[in-house]
């Protein structure tokens, strides 16, 4: 039987999105050999796409280097990674390189930013054309800077891509997928997935899970009960399961869950969240319910809480909220979660046979969002 993955999302409590410009690599030893003391198996993390590419022909060698210091490090601490292409969005900021930038368009629900500051632009359409031709040209170099390495396990195209710009239709996110999938595995060896979202099921966004995720050797899906509108609370572990099994359903394919979490009790009025202990219970059962509904992993957002002199700067200046969803605290300490972390690890559970997928027609679900969604979750809860 395959092993149940567990894994944490990555950003270092000091530099958070500025790690590969301030790169720290004690501070980055360190902190992954503590998540592999808490007995977890894999580590998900960026690239941000500015750093890594900040030309369409050109990639950074320091980053190059950097890049493969990580990853010797998760090595050497015997944890498996998931680097993230084409980041991009990021706890609700969009970071994105001047010369990706669409002047027709503004920059939309989510602030652009980049060396330059806060930009009024928007991402172009990087699903096709030259945008597409440049990340095709990072994935290659990416893909051989890590080929066959031993801590590589999977690619992921990018983190809520969606988020960033929105495909023309469902075959432009496909072949988008398609592309950079051959590129990477051609380059690398290792096979893809995709950061898909609660919010690629509760709107349509022209991605088709069954269509997007047909090169990827697995589904992959975020998702929070606190950001969850059919969510019952803050605190609904069942929200999240559901997702899974939708995502399952959808894609026709197993499904790793890559993020989940919650921020703290009290940390926005706009978004709600747990005190420690229900945060550990959420996790606790959030944990159990995707294992025994078949998911190959779960990672949690995120090791650490961010130290207190980042508030001030984007994203947490105006969104608090995302700098209290950690493992452990600004300080370093562990919160009552790592606990919960720790206890699911030591029982080494399995990848289990998924139930039924839910009774769900794609084209029919999308057309009648949001109330199928709502109508899915109900009869969902009512088993």
């Amino acid at each position: 039987m395959a092993a149940f993955r567990l894994g944490v999302n990555y950003w270092p409590r000091r530099s958070a999105m500025a790690m590969w410009k301030q790169f720290d690599a004690a501070e980055i030893r360190d902190d992954l050999a503590r998540i592999a003391s808490w007995g977890l198996d894999y580590v998900r993390f960026f690239l941000l796409w500015e750093d890594f590419q900040p030309e369409p022909s050109r990639l950074d060698a320091v980053m190059r280097d950097r890049l493969i210091a990580f990853v010797d490090a998760a090595a050497a601490a015997r944890l498996a990674c998931m680097p993230t292409l084409f980041t991009g969005h990021m706890s609700g900021v969009n970071w994105l390189p001047e010369w990706t930038l669409d002047p027709s368009i503004g920059a939309g629900r989510f602030r652009t930013i980049n060396a330059r500051g806060i930009r009024a632009h928007g991402a172009g359409d990087f699903y096709a054309g030259a945008l597409l031709d440049a990340q095709l040209r990072f994935a290659r170099a990416a893909g051989t800077w890590l080929r066959g390495h031993e801590a590589v396990f999977c690619w992921d195209l990018g983190n809520e891509f969606s988020n960033l710009r929105r495909p023309r239709n469902p075959r432009a996110a496909a072949d988008w997928s398609a592309r950079l999938t051959e590129a990477l595995f051609e380059a690398s060896g290792f096979g893809s997935t995709g950061g898909l979202h609660g919010e690629d099921l509760s709107e349509d966004r022209a991605i088709r899970l069954g269509s997007i995720s047909s090169p990827w050797i697995c589904a992959s899906m975020h998702g929070y009960a606190a950001y969850s509108a059919f969510a019952r609370s803050a605190a609904d572990a069942e929200a999240v399961v559901f997702l899974h099994d939708l995502a399952r359903t959808l894609s026709g394919k197993p499904v790793q869950f890559t993020e989940t979490g919650t921020p703290a009790a009290g940390a926005s009025v706009a978004v709600g969240g747990l005190d420690e202990r229900e945060a550990s219970a959420f996790c606790s059962a959030t944990l159990d319910g995707l294992q025994r509904h078949g998911a190959l992993s779960a990672a949690w957002w995120c090791f650490g809480d961010y130290v207190p002199a980042l508030a001030a700067t984007p994203p947490f200046d105006l969104a608090p909220h995302e700098l209290s969803f950690g493992i452990v605290r600004a300080d370093g300490t562990e919160k009552p979660v790592a606990d919960t972390l720790m206890r699911f690890a030591a029982e080494r559970r399995t990848v289990v046979e998924a139930p039924p997928t839910l009774d769900i027609d794609e084209e029919a679900y999308y057309a009648g969002l949001p109330a199928s969604l709502v109508r899915a979750y109900s009869a969902y809860t009512r088993g």
